[in-house]
Order: C-alpha cells, then sequence, then structure tokens
C-alpha cells in the first residue's frame, strides 16, 4: 500500500498547470509542476499524444520529490493551440490529480466500459491473421468497432472492442465468450512457432490500447530481433551510459521523428520500472534526439552489461513497433456488419501483408489505416493497389504515402544537452534544430 503520509502531500499540492502560446514564436508551450511519482510523466504525455499533440520539445526534471516538465507542443499542421476547448481541457486534465481519480486504478489509463467488449491477442504475426481473425469474429456475430494491431519482429498483437451485432452491446454471455476464446486461439495457433499465444477476454475494462500494445509485445519479447542486414539499417540509436557522479543512468536516443515518440519511449521507461528524473527532447526536420536520466523504481541506475543491453533492446523496439512500414492505405466509408472481414480478406487475395492497422468506427461511419507490405515485406507493387481499389472502390480506398524507414542514421555518439560535461562532445551532423524559442 502507498504510503498514506505521501497521498496527502500530493492531495495538499496538485498539478499546476501554465499554457502560454506568447512565449515561444512557433509553438504552444505546457509547464506543469507538482509533486512527483512514478507515472506521472507517462500520464501528461499520453494527454498530448491523445489530443494528436506533436511535442517539438521538452524538458524534464524530477528531483527532490518534486517535478517541473516544459512541453513544447502544436497541432498536425504545425500551428499553435489556439482552440479553447482544446486549452481548457489541457488546463483541466492536467490540473487533475489522476491518482485519486478511481482508487481502483492499478496503472495508467484503465478506463471502465460496459459498452464493449476487448479483445487481446498476442502471437507469431504471419500474412493474412487479421483476415482470418476478423472472419471469425464475423462468422460469430461480433461486430468490430475499433482496434488497433501492431506486428513487429515476427510478432503481432491486437487489442479489439467488439459488440454484439443485434444488441450493439458488450457480450457477457460465458458460454458464447468461451466459443470466441476456443476459436480465436485455434487461429493464433496456426504457426509452428514454439510460443504459446496469448489471449483474453473482458467487458470491464482495459487500459489504453496503444499502452497495452506495448506491454504485451514486450511480455512476447518481441525485442528478440531476428539476425537480419534490414533489421540492422533501420535500426534506432539507443546508447546507455553511467554517471557515476550524479548516480544516474543516461540514455541517449537518436531516431527518425514521427508523432507519439517520446510516448513510446516513456511508455517502456516506466513499464520497465524506471523513474526519469530528468530529460531532453529536440526535434528536427526529419530526427529527433532523447535524453534522459533514469534510475530503477529501487533508487539504483543500471547496474549491468545484461541490464544495459536490456534497456537498450527494448527501447529500439518501443521506437520501431509504430514505424510506420510499408504503403498506407485509408478506407474511409459507411460503416456495416463484417467490413472489416471483407477488406482485409481482398487485401490477403491480393497478397498484402498488414503491419499495422487502426480500426474505427463513429456514427455510422467507419475510416480504417492499413500500413501494407508484400508477403515478402517489400514495397507494394502499385498494380496491385490498381486492383485492390478497383475490388474495393476508387473513393473508398485511398493511398495516403510510403514511409521508407530503411535509411540508415549516422551512428556517431550525440552530444548531451543536459549534463553536458559527462559526455565526450561530439557534433550532432544532419540534425536541424527547430528555431529557437527561446
Amino acid at each position: 500500500m502507498e504510503d498514506e503520509f505521501a497521498k496527502l502531500i500530493r492531495r495538499m499540492n496538485p498539478p499546476r498547470v501554465m499554457i502560454d502560446n506568447d512565449a515561444c514564436e512557433h509553438a504552444t508551450v505546457i509547464q506543469v509542476d507538482g509533486v512527483n511519482r512514478h507515472g506521472h510523466l507517462l500520464e501528461v504525455v499520453q494527454v498530448l499524444k491523445d489530443l494528436n499533440l506533436l511535442i517539438t520539445k521538452a524538458y524534464v526534471s524530477s528531483d527532490g520529490g518534486y517535478l517541473m516538465d516544459v512541453f513544447y507542443v502544436t497541432d498536425t499542421d504545425g500551428k499553435k493551440i489556439r482552440d479553447k476547448v482544446t486549452v481548457n481541457y489541457l488546463q483541466s486534465t492536467l490540473e487533475t490529480n489522476a491518482s485519486f481519480l478511481n482508487s481502483m486504478r492499478s496503472s495508467v489509463g484503465v478506463i471502465p466500459s460496459k459498452q464493449h467488449t476487448s479483445i487481446e491477442l498476442t502471437g507469431a504475426d504471419r500474412p493474412g491473421l487479421l483476415s482470418e481473425v476478423s472472419a471469425v469474429l464475423t462468422d460469430l456475430g461480433c461486430n468490430v468497432v475499433n482496434a488497433v494491431i501492431w506486428a513487429h519482429n515476427a510478432r503481432a498483437a491486437a487489442v479489439l472492442h467488439v459488440t454484439d451485432q443485434s444488441s450493439g452491446c458488450a457480450i457477457e454471455d460465458p458460454e458464447r465468450l468461451s466459443k470466441i476464446k476456443e476459436l480465436l486461439c485455434n487461429v493464433l495457433r496456426g504457426s509452428t512457432d514454439f510460443r504459446t499465444p496469448r489471449m483474453s477476454i473482458s467487458s470491464n475494462g482495459v487500459m489504453y490500447r496503444e499502452r497495452r500494445l506495448h506491454q504485451m509485445l514486450f511480455a512476447d519479447r518481441d525485442f528478440e530481433r531476428p539476425e537480419s542486414p534490414k533489421y540492422e539499417s533501420s535500426r534506432p540509436h539507443v546508447t546507455v551510459m553511467d554517471c557515476s557522479d550524479r548516480d544516474y543512468t543516461a540514455v541517449t536516443i537518436r531516431s527518425r521523428d514521427r508523432p507519439k515518440l517520446m510516448f513510446d519511449i516513456v511508455c517502456s521507461l516506466t513499464d520497465m520500472q524506471y523513474v526519469v528524473y530528468h530529460g531532453t527532447v529536440i526535434t528536427g526536420t526529419t530526427e529527433a534526439y532523447q535524453e534522459y536520466y533514469i534510475k530503477h523504481v529501487d533508487g539504483f541506475p543500471v547496474s549491468s552489461e545484461a541490464e544495459r543491453q536490456r534497456v537498450i533492446v527494448c527501447l529500439e523496439a518501443a521506437i520501431e513497433r509504430r514505424a510506420s512500414e510499408g504503403l498506407e492505405l485509408e478506407v474511409c466509408t459507411d460503416d456495416r456488419f463484417g467490413l472489416l472481414s471483407d477488406i482485409t480478406r481482398i487485401l490477403r487475395e491480393n497478397g498484402l501483408n498488414i503491419r499495422r492497422a487502426e480500426i474505427w468506427t463513429k456514427g455510422g461511419k467507419a475510416k480504417d489505416s492499413f500500413f501494407v507490405t508484400d508477403v515478402s515485406g517489400n514495397p507494394v507493387d502499385p498494380k496491385i493497389i490498381d486492383l485492390v481499389q478497383d475490388q474495393i472502390g476508387q473513393t473508398i480506398l485511398q493511398v495516403k504515402g510510403n514511409s521508407d524507414m530503411s535509411r540508415k542514421l549516422p551512428q556517431e555518439t550525440a552530444r548531451s544537452f543536459f549534463f553536458g560535461n559527462f559526455f565526450r562532445r561530439r557534433s550532432f551532423q544532419n540534425f536541424k534544430l527547430i528555431k529557437s524559442c527561446s
């Protein structure tokens, strides 16, 4: 049980939030001050992620039991956050001490819901897997209202929210749930992989899906990458170094910049039971640099070479899971029962492998995104896309773009922005910082 005195201190010192559109020419500045506790940084970053805000710079400090986090954010168009509804939501949400909202929460982001049944799947990835899963759910009268699917290092994880086709509500009949679990487990076992697939069904509530996907793939050891030149060339650059003078471990990360990058990294550190005491995030035109000074929750820094290597590979995996590998296809149309099964069947029959997918339905409309490659993981032949568009509909299926993640990043050691005297200073080549906001 958490110390009652610590709870009292937090209750007497709720977070203080300042949102300033005048301090920086190019971004909205959000400053959060308050009593520090494990997981608080993740909660703040998660709120920013959920609003699709882009973090262009960030400074984190939480020594001495108190925190001061500063974020420079923009919307997806690179503009300041001026919408009053969004600003008010940020102010009220970030000032809420989340640890008192729901005493039954065991971690960040647990949201009770009786509107749908949540299905979590983890197992070996293979072409056509999502098509098979959605076909089984359709045959069982389950309507997929939204879902997120990630595939990484030959492993796949999915969180699906389904409702009963006839009632539109969560499925709670024990016999029916048992049948769903049995048939989906049969689909997941359709592989020669030695690892036992995992599956759970719940109608009581789950974590935010993206954090849950990180945890599921981590538990499935997706950080154990196959030995391949392809993976070597696309790997982000992560270093873990001792800071004996300060009793920290310094983690520096260089990778291609993308939305939600900071969330993925902080999520992984939090779930590995590390506390961020100081941090710096700087984004450039294409690359991002992040630096964190961490300790384990027991107060000790990284203490062995094995632990150091584990931090490196787990952070690499956290960055890569959301990487937009493949060609993005977006489907926008009227929602109907069995739509996901039909779309994924067409993609499978045309030799397309789904690497990542986000399924959303609202107000009778469906908006689905699929990142696809061919079955060998190579770029898709444009002629195949033409065939798929003819089958699904030219106005329904749109090609959004191709994110090539294969370009190799320079491997030299990056310069430390926080405790610069701890590191050998070297030039940060090919890194163009955004205009100063000082």
